[in-house]
């Protein structure tokens, strides 16, 4: 990551909507290069903190600064700087591909060559197509198209992949990070936990308008000391209690042949084999699962424990 001076900058960022605080004092920064993540229940504050972000909303209290600029005072100048691909949008039935990209390029005063967005997208073929006519994961690669129009320093990128097959979803990562590998800062959201955990370098976590967690999907998962689960068939009859007595085991679950042992320790599984072996016991299809980022998330949102809500 680099050490210049962070692409985002905001301290105490708050935003109410009469008597609710959608956003409640949030500081953070993110750095040039990064592939920054905010991922938060329904109501959380995403959307709000991002309009502020973006210039689409003034915040209440607190300073933002955007590649070192403001979007309240700067907006003309941020813009030509920025790129946005909305949680929802949509284009006329009948525009064609290259007349959408033509119609945004028109509003920057140096934008980017976009025939070349179009391979890099794999819709050059779409180029005559009408925007009914694209799937789901054709709208989502032009409206990243448009995003990137105007070469921008900063992408945002909101919900990018909500409503995707999980092979558009795919594909859509591989797009991020290649955005990144041109220099770009990318920051998103989303309410897919691998997403964030798979392309994000670090993420914030937030609820009722506060962070609730900020730090590396890695550092994440380590803290929330979860508990590692195999998951094993065994053979007809097989009596799992004796597994509760193992040193490390916290709960075992037994559902017809399927078993779950959940506990902690390096050793757990070593443990776990070792005693089936021992007594005997033939079993099948044995898989370890360990915490992830959604394990974090369901615990940091179940605990903040705040009241109200958000956008």
């Amino acid at each position: 990551m680099s050490e210049r001076v962070p692409a985002i900058e905001v301290d105490a960022l708050a935003k109410s909507y009469g008597r609710l605080k959608a956003v409640d004092g949030v500081s953070f920064s993110v750095g040039v290069g990064e592939i920054f993540g905010m991922v938060g229940p329904n109501g959380a504050g995403k959307t709000t903190t991002i309009e502020c972000l973006e210039g689409m909303r003034f915040p209440d209290g607190g300073a933002v600064r955007v590649l070192g600029l403001d979007p309240r005072k700067d907006g003309n100048a941020l813009r030509e700087r920025i790129g946005v691909q909305l949680q929802q949008s949509a284009l006329p039935d009948d525009m064609k591909v290259w007349e959408a990209l033509d119609l945004f390029a028109s509003y920057y005063r140096r934008p980017a060559d976009w025939k070349p967005l179009l391979e890099r997208l794999e819709i050059t073929d779409k180029r005559n197509t009408r925007f009914s006519k694209l799937s789901g994961g054709q709208k989502q690669r032009l409206f990243i198209a448009l995003a990137l129009v105007n070469d921008p320093e900063l992408v945002f990128l909101d919900e990018l992949t909500t409503g995707l097959d999980p092979h558009a979803r795919r594909s859509m990562w591989d797009l991020v990070r290649a955005i990144r590998e041109r220099g770009k800062t990318v920051f998103l959201t989303t309410h897919y936990m691998e997403e964030a955990e798979h392309l994000c370098d670090r993420v914030l976590v937030i609820d009722h308008g506060r962070i609730v967690a900020l730090d590396t999907p890695a550092s994440l998962v380590r803290g929330l000391k979860g508990e590692l689960r195999i998951l094993f068939t065994a053979e007809p009859g097989f009596d799992a209690a004796p597994l509760r007595a193992l040193p490390g085991v916290a709960r075992v679950e037994k559902n017809g042949n399927k078993v779950i042992v959940a506990g902690q320790g390096d050793r757990l599984i070593v443990v776990v084999v070792n005693a089936l072996d021992a007594a005997g016991v033939r079993f099948r299809d044995l898989r370890t699962e360990q915490p992830d980022l959604e394990d974090v998330f369901l615990a940091l949102t179940a605990e903040s424990g705040l009241d109200g809500g958000a956008r």
